[in-house]
């Protein structure tokens, strides 16, 4: 097959026609992606490692987390009601601008306790703007594409990821602190072109414009009084709560993974800190390959087994870390490969989910509420498992694994949607559709 034909193969690829198909939102925000993307991965193998060298301690890490989280329910929950208020694009706008643009200058210059507390307080106005962006994203987009749109984001995310090993050379020949002081500042800068982008080439969306109108002469205050009636529809939904349950355990097991991991291979298995830039690449190389070349292959077996599947593989993950010698790299590289299959099976479905059992009318404040629950019901474990680490740096993992399977028995009750129902116009405001 010569060059010329490979390029037509390409372009016929689903991944390829999703993007044709959903130009406008949907294809500026997924191409913007590396903006945020490229600098955060840049930093993140390296995040936890920097606040240690600083003389943050384990536990102190653990606080700031449980802190952020905290301060991050407020801004969820009230991102919904800012979202409606003032649309989609502007808060995302602000949400982009204060979150990670400001954050970032404080982490820049961080070298205390109270600093980092500083900067990941700024960092939670991201929350705010989680819930507009997924609905610039999503809501003028084909229901039928949302998991590929989801697949997209993830590579977007994972492309970046290749310019890790910048970060490890660079610490190699001036130390973890001064690098990523300067990544930060570079980070910065990328999100101040990513508002400026969103500003020029992003359009607020439809129901964002409907929403605008609806709460143009509505009160902040009568708004959230609205939520007395949204949230027990939202607890009574067992569909919605499967999914945000399944949210809770994902998000704890994910900031254990990246907080922790780095300490664990580096002061417990006394791995360089050079290598730390790689396993990212290597999660980010198979994570691709699989979303690429496997992902539109499965569409057929729909949303249940395969996170079933990707479950099972996040526990046998923690299991192998905990088992792992001391010293021993190959085993540490099968957790990060076993581990990429188990994201690029889960992650995208069970975003894809959520937003397919869930009444476009009144996505905003629902997602708002949901990422509100979630990051509640999380924000104690940062703490904890900073505490356990600080006992034994093998607890977390064996912390995670056990929520694991919790996940693993939840998901097998879950029920997948039908498409050609999922988003047909119900009176009642939290579910979209009706399951099989």
């Amino acid at each position: 097959m010569n060059t010329l034909q490979k390029i037509k193969t390409l372009g016929k690829h689903p991944l390829i026609q999703l993007l044709k198909n959903n130009k406008g939102n949907p294809t500026t925000l997924i191409l913007m992606e590396p903006l945020w993307g490229i600098p955060y991965n840049l930093i993140a193998p390296f995040a936890t490692l920097y606040m240690y060298t600083l003389g943050i301690t384990d536990v102190q890490i653990g606080l700031i987390l449980s802190i952020a989280m905290f301060v991050q329910v407020f801004f969820s929950f009230f991102g919904g009601i800012i979202t409606d208020k003032l649309g989609r694009k502007f808060t995302t706008m602000m949400g982009d601008f204060f979150g990670w643009s400001i954050a970032c200058l404080v982490w820049a210059i961080s070298d205390n306790f109270w600093l980092f507390l500083i900067a990941v307080l700024f960092n939670s106005f991201e929350q705010i703007n989680q819930t507009a962006w997924f609905c610039l994203l999503i809501e003028d987009a084909d229901p039928k594409d949302l998991l590929g749109v989801y697949t997209w984001v993830n590579i977007g995310g994972l492309v970046a990821i290749f310019f890790a090993p910048i970060s490890g050379l660079l610490i190699n020949s001036f130390t973890v602190v001064p690098v990523v002081r300067v990544l930060y500042l570079v980070f910065a800068l990328n999100m101040l072109i990513k508002v400026i982008i969103t500003f020029r080439h992003c359009d607020e969306t439809r129901q964002g414009k409907i929403r605008m109108a609806e709460t143009k002469n509505t009160s902040v205050l009568q708004m959230l009084y609205e939520y007395r009636d949204l949230i027990p529809k939202v607890l009574k939904n067992i569909e919605i709560m499967k999914v945000v349950i399944i949210s809770v355990i994902l998000h704890i097991t994910n900031l254990i993974s990246t907080n922790f991991f780095s300490l664990y291979v580096t002061q417990r298995l006394g791995i360089a800190d050079s290598y730390l830039a790689f396993f990212p690449i290597l999660n980010a190389a198979v994570m691709l390959i699989f979303m690429i070349g496997i992902q539109h292959r499965l569409e057929s077996v729909k949303f249940r087994i395969p996170m079933w599947i990707g479950l099972v593989l996040y526990a046998a993950c923690s299991i192998l870390l905990i088992l792992t010698p001391i010293g021993s790299i190959p085993f540490v590289i099968i957790y990060v490969f076993v581990g990429a299959v188990a994201s690029a099976l889960v992650m995208p479905r069970k975003d894809a989910l959520l937003q397919l059992n869930i009444n476009p009318k009144e996505r905003a404040r629902i997602n708002a509420l949901i990422m509100s629950f979630t990051i509640a019901f999380a924000s104690p474990f940062g703490y904890l498992a900073g505490w356990l680490s600080s006992i034994d740096r093998r607890l977390p993992f064996i912390f995670t694994f056990s929520i694991f399977i919790i996940a693993i028995i939840i998901v097998g009750r879950i029920r997948d949607p039908e498409f050609d129902e999922a988003h047909s116009e119900v009176d009642d405001p939290v579910v979209s559709g009706t399951v099989e």
